[in-house]
């Protein structure tokens, strides 16, 4: 599972993959639930969507470039743009459909 940051952002977006990025931090409750689901997408899906967390209180410029209020939230980004987005946690299927629509 990769960490995003402010540091590798751009570099990882460069790539031009379709991207997930799990914003979450770890006193959120709802976020440690999904956080499995997201692990597991990332490696059911390596190579073909770059997955990754990103730490609201280490990277606080990145949640607000993104407008990310509540947590968790899950961003669908492909060709740089937002797509779609969870809000909340939810099950894999919910979560898999959203990567599956963009890849």
């Amino acid at each position: 599972m990769q960490a995003i940051t402010e540091a590798n952002y751009e570099e990882l977006a460069a790539q031009g993959k379709p991207m997930v990025l799990d914003f979450w931090a770890t006193w959120c409750g709802p976020c440690k639930k999904v956080a499995p689901i997201v692990e597991a997408l990332a490696n059911d899906y390596e190579g073909q969507a770059i997955i990754g967390k990103v730490d609201i209180e280490e990277s606080e410029d990145l949640a607000m470039q993104f407008g990310v209020r509540n947590i968790p939230t899950i961003l669908y980004i492909k060709n740089g743009e937002v797509v779609d987005k969870q809000v909340g946690a939810a099950p894999r299927a919910t979560l898999e459909e959203k990567l599956k629509a963009i890849l």
